[in-house]
Order: structure tokens, then C-alpha cells, then sequence
């Protein structure tokens, strides 16, 4: 069955054109209030994106996602491994954050806070309108022969947009390597001596230019599972960028502006069909058709619907945040049970992430059996196990005069090389110990014993381990 005409829309993507071809989008640069808010949005945080990297806190860098050497730093404070538990409670936290936030606002973390929205809208994209003008000269340049303005406006986009794709190339190695150790290649030992590194830069490089040069908007589309996730998540009391299909469309439908037109009377909706929601969407959408997947919720159609609404003398906010049920029946958001229990669910888990954080300690202490060995008698009935020991300091000081008591048993610990050492701030210190022990307090031939970790005569971490005895003193 045929689609009927005002739902054609929904039978392709807006960047397709009727041959399956990519349908290249020129949007028109917006102008207006939301959009100078997502400007000042925007660019502090492109400052922090950039800044953070170098900013130190405590000695450790503010933000650090080194995988590699699985070294973690999150607002200056290090994270191992071993709180690998603490990274996936925040992974959880996160989603069921973004899930209650989509439900009760769409998508409005793609048109405000997302990066690729950011460096899309607020950075190549004006590059572009300070090069090559703004949509009618982009379509015109784009039809043009390869004359010596196209060539030469296209050559200095592309250089600046392969310069910029360098700067965030780097700003993103910095957050995986450290910033330290990233100006060290870069300034003191020079690039050509991490050859693997710079083969990397240049790939990331060769991935932002791609992006913002060509695939652009087709990440949100395509790539991005969150814009398919919104479909799941939205329902009809959710505040999107919306179109007032009731005040738009009225009883006869909208239709073209007519000076001194009285549109009470006619009929007619106050949309005038001039297109400009459509012009100015950087997706290529056509927003009066209703919340479609394309659509990041970027406010660029309001500020334009507003602008022309102004012009008119009708009033703003055809297009505005609303939900479904707010335009149909002018219903008031409300908190829906829904809601509720997400909200129930995040604050549980968070409350969870702050306890642990409050009782993760700073010292990670692992004492493990030798493996392949057996117990060792000694003079005067004393069994002795050995084992092999890791500190992990999680602190920015080094711990000093650090040793190890026995607490569940009478008995001694003697280190391999010597009673006490320090464990360097964020390292480790590893080495081999022996737990000596009177049989006679031994149990059975399987004993777990406790062992405390002692700083300057403090305690500050304990931990357990297996000693095995002979079978006789079961």
C-alpha cells in the first residue's frame, strides 16, 4: 500500500534523497536566544575539554584515562584496577541517568552538551559560514565549477579543519597517555622518537577529520545508538523541541503570509509555511512533522520560528519545549510514576558509589601463597609458609615505614629483604615474605590467618591468607 503524502517523510532518512543517495544538508545559520545560550554553553565546555588534561590537583591529572597502564583519574583522584567495582556502579549510575533524563527531556543532551554536537554546530560548522557563507552561498559554491574561488575557499576549510582535527587529536591523547608524558614526546624527545604514538595521533586525526568533514551528521543519525535508544524511552509526556501542530495548523491548515491578513477569521494556522524551521535544522528535518530520530533537540528551529513569528506579529513559541500531551490538551508536565522509580533506582545506586568511595581504602593490600609450595618444618615445632606480597598505593604521598604483624596468631613475619619500606605514592611495592607459626595453635592443615599492614606504628590496612600445616595438628 502506497504511503500516504504527509507520512512519506518517515519512509527514508532526511539525509537520503529518492535515488538512495547521500542528500548533502546546508543548513542556515541560526540566530537567537537559545542559540546564544548554546554558545556560552558550548564554549565553556570546549575550555574544560581542552583544559583539563593540564590542570593538576594534588599532582595528578584532573582527568586521566590511561587504559594501557590502567591508570584512572577522575577529578584528580587516582583510581586502579582493583576499584574496577567503583567504574562499573558509575557506569550504571550513568546510564539510568541518561535514561531519566531522556524520559523526562528528550534529547536534550545531544543539541546541548554532546561533543560531536558541539564541535559540529560551534565549530567547524562556523568555520564554514565564515569561509563559504552562509546556506544559499554554500549551495551555490557546491554547484559552481572547481574555479579558482572553490578551490581556494575549500583548500583553506579543509587545512583549518585538518589543524583543528590535529589540536583534538592531541587533547584526546592526553587523555588516554597524560598530559605529561604527551608534551614530553612532543617537546623534549620529539615525535619521530614514538613513531607507534604519532602513527596514532595521525589516525585519530584522519577519524575527527572524516567526522566533521564529511560524515557530520550522519553520526547522530547513523552511528549513535542514543538517538535509536530515545524511541524506546520518549512517550508523550516528555518535554522535546516540539511543533503547536493545534495553533499551527487551526481548521483550514497553515498556509502562506498575506499582508493584513486576518488569520482569526480565515482560519488559517499562524505557521506561514516559510520553511525556515527546515532551512535552519542542522539534520535536514522538517520539525512540523512531529519528534523524529533525527531530530537532537538543538533549539535552531525555535529561534528561527521565533524570528519570523516576531516579523508577523504573531505571537512566539510555535515551536517551543513542550510535550505531546502539553500541546494536545495542554496538560502540565508532571512527575509520572515512571519517573518516579528511575529516580528511586538512581538515588539507591548513588548513595551506594558514595559509600564506597567513603570506605575505599588507600592502601590495596594482596598476600597470596607461593604457588607449588608446600609448608616448611623448623626448629622448635614453627611451621613457616611462603607468600608473595603487592602494595598498592592509591594516595599522592608516599607511605613510610610500612610493615606487617600477624593478628589472628601468635607467630612472626619475617620479609625476604628487609623489616620495613616504603611503597611510593600512587605505586606499588612487591616482595616476598615468610609467616611463621607454633603448630600447636594451628587448627588444621588449612588455616587462614590475618595479617595487618602497619605505617609508622598505624594501622592501615588488613588482609587474609591461606597457611597450610601438617595434616597431624587437624
Amino acid at each position: 500500500m502506497e504511503t500516504p503524502t504527509n507520512e512519506k517523510f518517515r519512509d527514508s532518512i532526511a539525509t537520503v534523497n529518492a535515488e538512495g543517495k547521500r542528500a548533502w544538508i546546508y543548513p542556515k545559520q541560526p540566530n537567537g536566544i537559545f542559540y546564544e545560550y548554546r554558545k556560552w554553553v558550548s564554549y565553556g565546555l570546549l575550555i574544560f575539554l581542552f583544559a583539563a588534561p593540564f590542570i593538576k590537583v594534588n599532582g595528578n591529572q584532573f582527568l586521566l584515562f590511561n587504559i594501557l597502564e590502567r591508570r584512572f583519574t577522575i577529578f584528580g583522584a587516582p583510581f586502579w584496577p582493583q576499584d574496577f567495582h567503583l567504574f562499573v556502579i558509575s557506569m550504571i549510575i550513568g546510564v539510568i541517568f541518561i535514561t531519566l533524563f531522556t524520559v523526562a527531556f528528550g534529547r536534550l543532551f545531544c543539541g546541548w552538551i554532546c561533543p560531536q554536537t558541539i564541535f559540529m554546530e560551534m565549530v567547524f560548522r562556523r568555520i564554514e559560514y565564515w569561509i563559504e557563507g552562509d546556506r544559499g552561498k554554500q549551495i551555490r559554491l557546491d554547484k559552481q565549477p572547481w574555479n579558482v574561488e572553490k578551490i581556494k575557499k575549500r583548500m583553506i576549510k579543509w587545512i583549518i579543519f585538518f589543524i583543528i582535527s590535529f589540536l583534538i587529536a592531541n587533547v584526546f591523547l592526553a587523555y588516554l597517555i597524560g598530559s605529561d608524558t604527551l608534551i614530553q614526546y612532543i617537546f623534549i624527545e620529539g615525535p619521530f622518537e614514538h613513531v607507534s604514538t604519532l602513527i596514532s595521533l595521525l589516525i585519530f586525526t584522519a577519524v575527527f577529520y572524516f567526522v566533521f568533514a564529511w560524515f557530520r551528521e550522519q553520526v547522530c543519525i547513523i552511528a549513535c545508538p542514543y538517538g535509536r535508544l530515545q524511541g524506546v524511552l520518549l512517550d508523550s509526556k516528555s518535554i522535546v523541541v516540539a511543533y503547536d501542530y493545534k495553533r499551527g495548523e487551526k481548521e483550514t491548515g497553515r498556509a502562506k503570509f498575506k499582508k493584513n491578513e486576518d488569520r482569526s477569521v480565515t482560519g488559517k494556522g499562524d505557521c506561514i509555511d516559510c520553511f525556515q524551521c527546515v532551512h535552519v535544522c542542522p539534520t535536514g528535518i522538517d520539525i512540523r512533522n512531529g519528534t523524529q530520530l533525527e531530530c537532537v533537540n538543538c533549539t535552531a528551529c525555535i529561534d528561527a520560528c521565533d524570528h519570523i513569528m516576531s516579523s508577523v506579529n504573531l505571537p512566539k513559541g510555535l515551536i517551543r519545549y513542550a510535550s505531546e500531551e502539553n500541546i494536545a490538551n495542554k496538560a502540565k508536565f508532571t512527575f509520572t510514576p515512571r519517573l518516579k522509580g528511575y529516580s528511586a533506582v538512581l538515588t539507591i545506586l548513588t548513595g551506594v558509589l558514595i559509600g564506597m568511595l567513603f570506605l575505599r581504602n588507600d592502601v590495596e593490600a594482596n598476600i597470596l601463597r607461593l604457588p607449588g609450595q608446600l609448608y616448611e618444618r623448623k626448629e622448635n615445632n614453627v611451621i613457616s609458609n611462603v607468600y608473595t606480597f603487592k602494595l598498592i598505593n592509591k594516595t599522592t604521598n608516599d607511605i613510610k615505614d610500612v610493615y606487617f604483624t600477624l593478628l589472628s596468631h601468635k607467630g612472626t613475619i619475617e620479609l625476604v629483604t628487609h623489616q620495613n619500606f616504603t611503597v611510593p605514592k600512587q605505586g606499588l611495592a612487591e616482595g616476598t615474605l615468610f609467616v611463621e607459626i607454633n603448630a600447636a595453635t594451628l587448627n588444621s592443615d588449612k588455616n587462614k590467618v590475618k595479617i595487618g599492614v602497619y605505617s609508622n606504628n598505624k594501622l592501615i590496612e588488613t588482609t587474609t591468607a591461606a597457611f597450610l600445616g601438617p595434616r597431624s595438628y587437624r
